[in-house]
């Protein structure tokens, strides 16, 4: 069985974030979305809410399993028998910063390989911050999220759209 971690903040996820699972699950026998502690990242949703969330928005989809984790990276993913870590580029802003990451896994577990994939074009835009801010400021997030995350993100801005 060949299983990939997918890490990650998820403050909170985006359909971006979905789309690569989707497509990883394609991939993988498993994919598990490991969502990180990030405490120094100060994120908007705590730990349990962003595994909640993200839950939620994978509920149904066949081989991926939501976990929460709060340690190494690479020591999360030999613990879970991963040899795959997948990473998202969005754009070339990402690839030195992913790089650098990639590198650095490598050389503290070089039996774990890490592989990118690209979202689809009609979600390559999207971030997490980018729909906190738009969310904070009461513009439309429903096209970027999953209507669990855009309900709990209003919720936590305070911000409630009459529909």
């Amino acid at each position: 069985m060949t299983t990939a971690i997918y890490p990650g903040t998820f403050d909170p996820i985006t359909n971006g974030h979905c789309d690569l699972v989707l497509r990883a699950a394609r991939i993988f026998d498993q994919v598990i979305v490991a969502v990180s502690d990030s405490s120094a990242k100060q994120p908007c949703f705590t730990l349990e809410e962003r595994v909640g969330l993200a839950r939620e928005a994978l509920r149904g989809v066949e081989g991926v399993q939501v976990c929460g984790f709060d340690t190494l990276l690479v020591e999360f993913a030999q613990q879970r028998g991963a040899r795959v870590i997948l990473r998202g580029l969005r754009a070339v802003s990402d690839f030195e910063y992913e790089i650098q990451l990639a590198s650095v896994n490598r050389q503290l577990a070089p039996d774990v390989e890490t592989m990118f994939l690209t979202p689809a074009e009609q979600h390559a835009y999207i971030s997490s911050s980018l729909v906190r801010e738009i969310a904070s400021l009461g513009g439309d997030i429903s096209t970027f999220v999953h209507g669990s995350v855009e309900r709990a993100l209003r919720d936590k801005m305070g911000y409630n759209r009459s529909a």
